[in-house]
């Protein structure tokens, strides 16, 4: 089989995301300012363009829960922080627009297996629809 033809291997989720950074107080509040005062912004602005908003209002959702632990907060704040930042790593790049946050989301989900429930779901889909006016 040649080089190009193996399969991917599964991403390192610990070595991708380096919790250590993450769950600093400084970096924790931080990320919280950042959060808090752009997060409904983006997601007003960009719900109707990418396919994963409802993840990151669940993941909005499962960040307030006061039943999530500590360092799944402290991780999902970061993820959700790279959300709301502008210019991440390939917004330069047209074609692969919101790449870079689908990835980081995709990750903060696996953290948060646990502590993500329905009703975060089920509350992100409510919220989605009223922003989109349904």
């Amino acid at each position: 089989m040649s080089e190009e033809a193996k399969p991917l291997a599964e991403p390192d989720v610990a070595a991708a995301l380096p919790i250590s950074r993450a769950l600093t107080p400084v970096s924790v509040r931080l990320n919280e300012t950042v959060v808090k005062r752009g997060f409904w912004r983006k997601v007003r602005r960009v719900a109707p363009h990418v396919p994963f908003a409802e993840d990151v209002v669940a993941l909005w959702f499962c960040m307030r829960d006061p039943a999530t632990p500590n360092r799944t907060k402290g991780i999902l704040l970061a993820a959700l922080a790279w959300f709301v930042l502008p210019g991440s790593m390939v917004r330069w790049m047209p074609a692969l627009g919101f790449a870079d946050d689908a990835a980081v989301i995709g990750i903060a989900i696996a953290v948060a297996e646990k502590s993500l429930r329905p009703e975060h779901r089920e509350a992100a889909r409510a919220v989605l629809q009223r922003i989109a006016g349904g």
